[in-house]
């Protein structure tokens, strides 16, 4: 892609938005659109010198707006969070469908080349991911269709928007299924957050304040992956670059169970906590990770930052937050 083609990208203002326009402006890229629902004192990340919008990308007049002249869209903006907010706001969640439909509209009337979606691992079938120890999750097992409910079905709805979208119009569209990204510049409390940042929260608060009880949701013996936030940008352009087409897999397939992860934020931080079980909490499924045989075999790629490397930044920019009075967005 020539680096004066105009990109936009929706949901600029949240986690992985703002990296990725960072990384862009990185790469010398010159026309930056940023977009985001959130007032700009919510951004994550917010730069001068590209064009910062705040629109609600549910609507298609905005959309319009968005699309008008750009040659690649990367649409990052959903209304989402971790397993606590995504098992509670489900209509909310499923109402994320109206930013992807209509930005495929605006994006085809107004002659977009490239369009990227960012979908989750969410969609994989819930019957295969009932035990804890389970075999990691191949693209091919999101069908039979059983996704998580509300969230995960949005996300399958939406890749087949783009997937017919591209056969229908033309529109070179590429679809990611993310698997539980982390990093610096996240969200860590406040509801929205993912495992690994509220564990190191938990985690920072038990070793600056001396109480050293930490709750823990479910048993703790789920299973997931995690993927550093460079390894998700990095495979983002590389996947909207190509010339791939189907649904793929951007994840670690480096598996913890929840106790596992906990035990890595302890060593960081130099302590041992009493856990405490939660039972009654939202806790997903059993067990998730993924599966990289088709992008190492499409690529010779996939992310490969260590967890208990990329935790040891995560955990020290949280830590930093704290003791410094901040409040997660």
């Amino acid at each position: 892609m020539s680096q004066d083609h105009l990109i936009t990208v929706g949901g600029a203002g949240g986690f992985i938005g703002g990296a990725l326009v960072a990384d862009l402006l990185r790469k010398g890229h010159t026309r930056i659109r940023a977009i985001d629902i959130k007032p700009f004192s919510e951004w994550y990340q917010k730069f001068e010198e590209v064009e910062n919008l705040q629109l609600d990308l549910a609507d298609l007049a905005n959309c319009r707006v968005a699309a008008k002249g750009a040659h690649t869209i990367y649409n990052l903006a959903a209304d989402m969070g971790g397993m606590g907010f995504i098992e509670n706001n489900k209509a909310l969640c499923m109402l994320s469908v109206l930013i992807n439909t209509h930005l495929c509209m605006a994006a085809k009337d107004a002659g977009v080349e490239r369009f990227f979606y960012a979908s989750s691992a969410c969609v994989y079938n819930g019957d295969k991911q009932k035990n804890y120890d389970i075999p990691a999750l191949k693209e091919s097992d999101a069908y039979p269709a059983l996704p998580e409910d509300g969230y995960g079905w949005e996300k399958l709805f939406s890749e087949r928007m783009c997937r017919h979208f591209r056969e229908d119009y033309g529109i070179a569209t590429r679809v990611a299924r993310y698997h539980n990204v982390y990093g610096p510049l996240g969200t860590w409390d406040g509801g929205r957050e993912k495992a690994p940042a509220a564990i190191c929260r938990k985690v920072a608060l038990a070793k600056i304040s001396g109480d050293h009880d930490i709750e823990i949701w479910g048993t703790g013996d789920q299973t997931r992956s995690f993927m550093y936030i460079t390894d998700c940008v990095f495979g983002t352009q590389m996947l909207l670059n190509s010339d791939f087409v189907e649904p793929i897999n951007i994840g670690s397939a480096e598996m913890v169970s929840i106790n596992q992860l906990v035990d890595i934020a302890e060593d960081i931080a130099g302590i041992k906590l009493n856990r405490r079980y939660n039972l009654s909490a939202p806790k997903g499924v059993n067990g998730r990770s993924s599966d990289n045989t088709l992008i190492k075999q499409v690529f010779n790629w996939e992310p490969s930052t260590r967890l208990r490397d990329g935790l040891e930044i995560t955990y020290k920019w949280i830590y930093d937050q704290i003791q410094q009075g901040a409040k997660s967005l």
